[in-house]
């Protein structure tokens, strides 16, 4: 049997073993094809099967509204921090953002190239350990934009903020998409990227409230427009076929295992596994976050008493097959993912390590 670590990188992350047990018996003849999905037509009818259940496996699963479209779209999240203003800015109003760490940055950045954009709440005076408390959008937005989870900081939306009738809301889900059970509804706009919590790196959920399609500017190129994408289901032109169908695998074992509502309650299992230790360790973690509302369930953020310290940690849990605990470079410190595909066991291991850490060195 190949050698498994459990993986707490954030991205490209952890994908479920049996959905990477299936993808490998059909590597090489995908649906009787004779052909790997890596080879099959994007127009043929055995990938239309998958390309059409993998879209109504999203819509299930988050319980969307028929006006909802679900598209699959190349370029990452990032290529949305410039294509949402693209296709829904309105001219003469300002677009809204709260800022809640590097990525909220980044969106702002590119949302300033298509108008005015304000920033209603930030938690940037404390290095983004938490997330601003009730924030409210004005009713005069064009849109209004949240990162619901920051990988990097380790924080995560867990209550909806104020927004008018009539200005859409947008939600950066790359890090905690299906993660809880939310009303996903709630959003206009809902963009993530694959590669943490749906599949691998390659392709990007977007999901958008119809009736927006047609806010796009008519001298906008082709492929940039949501509505050239949601016309043809994603089948304009040739899509990245094999991360579609890694996603659809995925969303079928969630399915199986009891959908959002089941893995909420592991997730929320794991999370609490690992923050009692941080909370328990009488100072020898500190987490990143301040606020405990803010925690995410997502990515545990945490530090020890030196960098030193810290390196042992990472390196130590490198020989416990414990693997990608180094935090982002730009802040440091240890940081574990710790997403839907991320197991039970895998948390509950990482948990006993730290403890046996702090025994030996404090």
């Amino acid at each position: 049997m190949a050698k498994r670590v459990h993986n707490f990188y954030a991205g490209p992350a952890t994908l479920p073993l049996p959905v990477l047990e299936r993808a490998r018996e059909e590597f090489l003849d995908f649906a009787g094809t004779g052909m790997s999905v890596l080879e099959i037509s994007h127009r043929s009818k055995e990938y239309d099967r998958v390309h059409q259940d993998s879209m109504d496996l999203v819509k299930e699963l988050m319980g969307l509204k028929d006006d909802r479209k679900v598209m699959w779209l190349p370029g990452g999240a990032s290529t949305q921090f410039y294509q949402v203003p693209l296709n829904i800015q309105q001219e003469g109003k300002r677009s809204q953002y709260v800022n809640t760490g590097a990525w909220s940055k980044k969106a702002i950045k590119e949302a300033g190239f298509f108008g005015e954009v304000e920033v209603v709440a930030s938690s940037e005076d404390t290095n983004f350990s938490y997330i601003p408390k009730d924030v409210e959008f004005s009713e005069d937005a064009a849109f209004a934009h949240i990162t619901g989870n920051n990988t990097i900081f380790g924080t995560e939306w867990h209550y909806m903020p104020k927004v008018p009738e009539g200005v859409p809301l947008v939600n950066d889900m790359s890090s905690h998409l299906m993660d809880r059970v939310l009303d996903f509804n709630a959003f206009d706009v809902i963009y993530a990227g694959a590669q943490k919590n749906l599949g691998p790196a390659g392709v990007t959920l977007v999901i958008v409230r119809e009736d927006l399609l047609d806010m796009v500017p008519e001298k906008t190129p082709t492929m940039q427009k949501w509505k050239t994408h949601a016309k043809k289901d994603s089948l304009f032109n040739t899509g990245p076929v094999f991360p579609i169908y890694m996603c659809k695998l995925s969303m079928d074992h969630l399915k199986e295992i009891g959908g959002i509502a089941a893995v909420e309650k592991i997730n929320r299992e794991k999370a609490k596994l690992l923050y009692d230790v941080i909370d328990n360790s009488g100072g020898f973690y500190t987490g990143h976050v301040t606020d405990k509302d803010s925690r995410s369930l997502m990515n545990v953020t945490f530090n020890l008493k030196t960098p030193e310290l810290e390196a042992k940690c990472f390196e130590e849990g490198k020989d416990r097959d414990l693997i990608g605990l180094k935090g982002h470079r730009s802040v440091g410190g240890m940081r574990a993912s710790i997403y839907n595909a991320m197991p039970l066991e895998g948390v509950r291991e990482l948990s006993e390590f730290l403890k046996e850490f702090q025994a030996n060195n404090q």
